[in-house]
């Protein structure tokens, strides 16, 4: 089992504000049966990390492909089975987080979503 939940940020340079940045983050439970998962999306080139209207606080995605919204019943689990698939584990007694990078788990995580059941949380903290 796991407890989500999902953050927005910006990045910042010397010269101002880089960017958005939604961070969803995943600890096993119970405590200690792992490190979190940081799944990390950034915004750039042909990526979209809104803070807000007019697309939802939760979407992320390529403006020409693959996309999620991450409060939607399902996004988060397909994530979650995407890291999996690329061989993240969450070790016993292993408390340091790893942070990967979203946008390399996004079009895996779209396929696994709209070919497998829902199921995951829908807002912005949940269980799986």
């Amino acid at each position: 089992m796991y407890m989500w939940n999902l953050r927005h940020s910006h990045r910042h340079s010397d010269s101002g504000s880089v960017g958005c940045v939604h961070t969803l983050t995943l600890n096993p439970r119970p405590a200690g049966t792992g490190g979190a998962l940081r799944i990390v999306f950034v915004a750039g080139p042909g990526r979209y990390v809104p803070g807000g209207a007019p697309l939802g606080s939760g979407d992320v995605g390529y403006v020409r492909g693959a996309s999620l919204n991450l409060h939607e019943p399902g996004a988060v689990r397909a994530l979650l089975d995407a890291a999996s698939a690329r061989g993240w584990l969450p070790g016993p007694g292993e408390t340091r987080a790893v942070e990967v990078d979203g946008w390399a788990l996004l079009e895996a995580a779209v396929a696994g979503r709209d070919g497998g059941e829902g199921g995951g949380g829908d807002g912005r903290t949940g269980a799986l």
